[in-house]
């Protein structure tokens, strides 16, 4: 079997060490794999298939006979050693938003637009975890009838901010239940016992950045360069999993039925949509998985061609680690 050396470009991470979890799981033929980050984490060993792994620093020289990068660093690092990664010859999958929105840079969901990764110039975009979510949800829906519009609100877990999200929440948690101060730093606000309606900064049009991505990425990956979206993104205190409930407007009247056999059929879903037996989806079930969920599908009563539904995904996983192996494997084939 043909093995490819492989770079996890912020492998101490909680993304990076999801890719490497995930390239073991899906046995993805690695020769050589190199981990990078930065220098304090140097010299620092890391599990593989069996074997401990010492970090190396992420530099300019550190791409050198690799075949595939997958980043899950920030946007100023990518911009920085994407020039090199390339000078390489290696593929550049890059989990952040830097380049996402680059005419020249393809933005991939494999079960969606597998086809617009063989467009690359050396770099192929990784999309946003929500969009990612919520677009894999509605695709099938987009094969029975064009996809115009879509009202999603976002319901996203405090590890989409990282590790600090998690420690965060756990903090003051243990602090209400003990009596103790409430220490906020990663979040404006508490978060414990609370909701936060921002996700990102506010722009002119008054949402945030956040929410802009849902209609910016999903024209382009879905082809649709006229999809308008009004998204609300939410924090809520949920560990892992991000939920988003939306309602799509297509070009035809669809069923509830059609789309439910749609739903089921899609790659990458799973039907969960069974009201009168309580199923439907929900963080806890959807953790630590790659599928994302769908139910609660019904007739939007506002509109005659619309369709409500709730969905459910990883986002450490299918919104991010998995979603950019997956994006490596199709250079594989």
């Amino acid at each position: 079997m043909k093995t490819y050396n492989v770079a996890v470009l912020g492998a101490t991470g909680a993304v990076g060490r999801e890719m490497l979890k995930v390239l073991e799981e899906r046995n993805f033929p690695v020769g050589e794999l190199r981990l990078l980050a930065s220098a304090r984490s140097v010299g620092k060993k890391i599990a593989f298939r069996g074997e401990e792994i010492a970090v190396a620093e992420a530099n300019e020289n550190a791409f050198e006979g690799m075949d595939i990068v997958l980043g899950a660093a920030t946007n100023e690092l990518a911009k920085k050693l994407a020039p090199a990664i390339v000078k390489a010859g290696a593929v550049f999958v890059d989990n952040s938003s830097a380049f996402r929105m680059d005419p020249n840079v393809p933005l991939v969901v494999p079960e969606i637009n597998p086809e617009d990764a063989m467009n690359h110039h050396g770099i192929v975009s990784n999309p946003n975890c929500s969009t990612i979510i919520t677009l894999v949800a509605v695709n099938a829906i987009n094969g029975l009838s064009p996809i115009k519009s879509m009202i999603a609100s976002t319901y996203q877990a405090v590890s989409g901010a990282g590790i600090g999200g998690i420690y965060e929440l756990e903090g003051q948690e243990k602090a209400i239940v003990e009596g103790g101060d409430i220490v906020s730093e990663t979040f404006p606000y508490q978060i414990a016992r609370n909701l936060i309606p921002q996700i990102g900064g506010f722009g002119d049009n008054l949402y945030t950045s956040e929410e802009m991505k849902m209609q910016n990425e999903g024209r382009k990956i879905m082809h649709l360069p006229e999809l308008n979206v009004t998204c609300t993104c939410v924090r809520v205190p949920v560990m892992r999993s991000h939920s988003i409930s939306v309602t799509v407007f297509t070009k035809d009247k669809l069923t509830v039925e059609a789309v439910r056999e749609a739903v089921a059929a899609a790659k990458g879903c799973k039907l969960a949509d069974a009201p009168e037996a309580k199923v439907y989806p929900m963080p806890l079930d959807t953790t630590d998985q790659d599928l994302v969920f769908v139910g609660r599908i019904r007739e939007d009563l506002t509109a005659e061609n619309g369709i409500a539904l709730f969905c459910c995904g990883d986002q450490v996983r299918k919104g991010a680690a998995t979603n950019a192996v997956q994006i490596a494997e199709l250079f594989t084939k």
